[in-house]
């Protein structure tokens, strides 16, 4: 007797945890805006240069995020997308293509999920190099991320970066 009532406390608590409804969020990824930080470093040839770590949330609820290794010169290696403002007598206005200061594309690594819960969350982090630069220099960032399905997330904006300052963001 004292077995069985053993075995269906167990099956009741397996039972109610093996229920449990799975989280769903949208399949159009979603990212928040986290910090942005400038550090003194040194490119590769040793000439002292600023960098930037940009740092965001994200969620995508279909767990398609990232791109696999890129198989040809025609495949799409560029999923997280950046449009760079500069300050101008005191107003955010887009930068022009030849800035130097305009960051290329990047590619978030292909990422995947086993299980019946797809849903991929997490903390991205990029970094940037700045090799030309002025101590008048601020600078915004819009970026969005787009997933293998190509949904497209919300637009997030940086605060204002000004280069020449060790700071977080």
């Amino acid at each position: 007797m004292r077995i069985f009532k053993s075995l269906a406390i167990i099956t009741v608590l397996i039972a109610s945890v093996a229920c449990q409804k799975i989280e769903t969020l949208p399949a159009r990824p979603r990212i928040e805006y986290r910090s942005f930080e400038i550090f003194d470093t040194t490119d590769i040839l040793g000439n002292e240069a600023k960098g930037g770590r940009l740092k965001f949330y994200f969620e995508d609820g279909d767990g398609n995020m990232g791109l696999a290794e890129p198989e040809g010169i025609f495949s799409d290696t560029s999923n997280l997308f950046l449009t760079l403002y500069r300050k101008k007598d005191g107003e955010m206005v887009l930068a022009p293509p030849n800035d130097p200061l305009k960051p290329s594309s990047y590619r978030i690594p292909y990422m995947f999920r086993l299980g019946q819960n797809k849903i991929l969350k997490g903390t991205i982090s990029v970094t940037f190099f700045y090799l030309f630069y002025s101590p008048a220099d601020t600078i915004r960032y819009d970026f969005y991320i787009k997933d293998r399905a190509e949904n497209i997330s919300n637009i997030e904006s940086t605060s204002e970066i000004i280069i020449s300052v060790n700071n977080i963001y």
